[in-house]
């Protein structure tokens, strides 16, 4: 589509989506609530066409996402994440009073001379109860890591949800990875990523922020749980436009 929007060409095929939307709800007389939730979904990404870190995307029909900027600001994965880490401190400062009470019952062991019954009566129990430690802290740990691996993974599944969704919109046909870091010579990892990014250049095509707004939404009122923006992006060498 062409056109000479001062706000790019995404800002008028949106406008256009938008108004296609809108009547096709009057024609079909949607419940009020409904239409509002949709209607208020197109408002959203009206809002965001003059992002100017995307502002090429829907030109070229390519764009980029950095997905471990979503992870680190999206709202409701970092709740998540804060909620298990309490989880998680809660569980050590229990296995750590368990084995203080093993360290106990070692030192009343050790007050008895090797090779007596009640030497032997609490090594046997200390024992036992090491064991039990051992498997109560494998069993805690593989299934913290398991639901873990499962908030990632359905954190993971919504970004693409939310990428697929944006593209289909913005007719997008194709959507990188990128990782917009800025890059400090001095670190040999950060050197490494750098040499080996698959997108060396991209001239205003990171939708990144777009993303954020819409996976930011308070899913109960279409409200953003944060405030990241459409311009909310870290500065990188790698969003800078082609000179």
């Amino acid at each position: 589509m062409v056109t000479d929007d001062p706000l790019t060409a995404r800002s008028a095929d949106v406008k256009t989506l938008h108004n296609r939307f809108s009547n096709l709800l009057r024609k079909y007389v949607l419940p009020t609530a409904i239409a509002a939730a949709i209607l208020s979904t197109y408002s959203l990404l009206r809002a965001q066409a003059p992002n100017p870190a995307g502002a090429n995307a829907s030109k070229y029909n390519v764009a980029v996402v950095d997905i471990s900027y979503i992870f680190k600001h999206h709202e409701r994965f970092k709740t998540t994440m804060d909620s298990m880490k309490k989880e998680m401190d809660g569980i050590e400062a229990e296995l750590k009073a368990d084995r203080a009470k093993i360290a106990q019952q070692e030192q009343q062991r050790n007050t008895f001379k090797q090779g007596t019954a009640e030497y032997k009566n609490l090594d046997e129990e200390i024992a036992r109860q090491m064991a039990e430690f051992n498997l109560k802290m494998g069993r805690l740990r593989k299934d913290f890591l398991e639901r873990e691996a499962k908030v990632y993974y359905q954190t993971y599944i919504e970004v693409v949800n939310a990428v697929t969704y944006y593209a289909q919109r913005q007719n997008i046909g194709l959507v990188l990875r990128f990782n917009g870091d800025p890059v400090d010579p001095n670190r040999r990892e950060d050197v490494l990523r750098e040499i080996n990014k698959p997108v060396v250049v991209q001239d205003k095509i990171d939708i990144t922020g777009d993303i954020l707004v819409l996976l930011n939404r308070d899913p109960q009122n279409g409200s953003q749980a944060g405030q990241p923006g459409p311009t909310a992006r870290k500065p990188g060498a790698s969003q800078l436009p082609i000179r």
